[in-house]
């Protein structure tokens, strides 16, 4: 089988690897040669991913079987027209619906009657400030496409409208006409994600992985997630019940990170990708089968296996510009943490906000694992401390 694969970032290897171990024929495509993806893939294709014409002659002249999307930078509308010919995931629909915020929200609060955090749409900062003053502080604004939390800023008092509004328009330059999304602050326990399969055999879910967000050294910021993430029997089969609901509305194969706030029994619908997601790479150990085996065998149609083999936790680390990765004192430092494994990202420097480097850890329980990830995330943040581009 013959599968093309758009998108080579820092995890295109692990997408890539996940299906050549069923053994598909995998072709990179990427709009910039020589990402970890080409590096592994049995071929690769170099074509700007936006530009609908040059895509759609790329794919006919390639002719998968499968058409696998793990970047939103691509031509939805080019793969719309192969819709008919190959399994196309996740569907242009969808793709179209992860850079729209607002058409996903409108569909999960209007359509499908979702609970969620109180919310508006704003076209102007004097349109925010109004909102603002309507609804009260603390606010939570967001640009409506980008990735999870760029370009997101709480408001507590008037004086942050402005700046908020500059920053969410700032990262939203693909859209012609810049709105952004208002919530009201709901108090919460915790955030997760719900990595929720869509497969030939109906829907299948993963435990619950916790996740936030912390400040890292030098300036950089640190995604940290867990599995499982306790809650209580009521809230898991309301998350469980949102979760099919919005992902039934998509349709489709794959798996999806369905996002979700939760407050004791209370649930609220977030937001949802419909490709692996950052707080899902904790699965690399967590699990049997991490997030990329899950969603190539989702993909093709075979079984699924979700058991947990272990409690687990992971750090993920961004920065901006050319930040060395650290050196052999530093990792072995990471590496001596007990049950701890790290992963190093290298990439152009000019890509903003890129992944530099992952910790994972196991342990008998999630606070320990937790404690142990921080340990190996602290070594490998040494080296990027005293980088002299990074922020002290």
């Amino acid at each position: 089988m013959r599968i093309a694969l758009l998108g080579s970032g820092e995890l295109g290897a692990d997408h890539v690897t996940a299906f050549a171990r069923l053994g598909a024929e995998v072709i990179a495509v990427d709009s910039v040669p020589g990402g970890p993806a080409a590096r592994v893939a049995h071929a690769a294709e170099t074509v700007t991913l936006t530009d609908p014409v040059a895509l759609t002659a790329a794919l006919r002249r390639l002719a998968p079987e499968v058409i696998v999307t793990a970047t939103d930078r691509v031509a939805a509308n080019a793969l719309a027209a192969f819709e008919g010919e190959a399994t196309v995931v996740p569907s242009a629909r969808n793709v179209r619906m992860a850079l729209d915020r607002e058409g996903l929200r409108r569909l999960a609060a209007d359509r499908l009657g979702l609970p969620t955090a109180p919310f508006w749409f704003a076209s102007s900062a004097a349109e925010l400030a109004a909102i603002a003053a309507h609804a009260g502080f603390p606010m939570v604004v967001k640009p409506l496409v980008t990735l999870p939390s760029d370009g997101q800023s709480v408001l507590l008092r008037a004086e942050d409208v402005e700046p908020a509004w500059r920053r969410a328009v700032s990262v939203a330059g693909r859209i012609s006409h810049p709105r952004v999304l208002a919530e009201t602050v709901v108090e919460i326990d915790h955030e997760l994600t719900l990595l929720t399969l869509g497969s030939a055999d109906g829907l299948v879910f993963c435990e619950p992985i916790g996740h936030c967000q912390v400040e890292g050294f030098a300036g950089q910021t640190v995604l940290e997630s867990w599995q499982p993430q306790r809650m209580s029997r009521v809230a898991l089969e309301t998350a469980h019940s949102i979760a099919a609901r919005i992902v039934n509305a998509l349709g489709g194969r794959g798996l999806f990170g369905v996002e979700l706030l939760v407050a004791g029994d209370e649930v609220y619908f977030s937001d949802v990708n419909a490709w692996p997601t950052d707080a899902g790479l904790v699965t690399l150990r967590s699990q049997r089968l991490s997030v990329f085996d899950l969603h190539a065998r989702a993909v093709l149609g075979l079984p699924l296996d979700t058991i947990m083999i272990s409690p687990a936790a992971a750090e993920l680390t961004y920065g901006d510009g050319a930040v060395p990765g650290p050196g052999p004192a530093e990792l072995a430092t990471a590496l001596r943490v007990p049950e701890s494994d790290v992963r190093v990202f290298g990439g152009p420097s000019r890509v903003p906000r890129r992944r530099l480097g992952l910790a994972l850890a196991t342990a008998a329980d999630v606070t320990t694992a937790r404690d142990r990830v921080r340990r190996a995330t602290t070594a490998l943040h040494t080296s990027w401390r005293t980088h002299p581009g990074g922020r002290q």
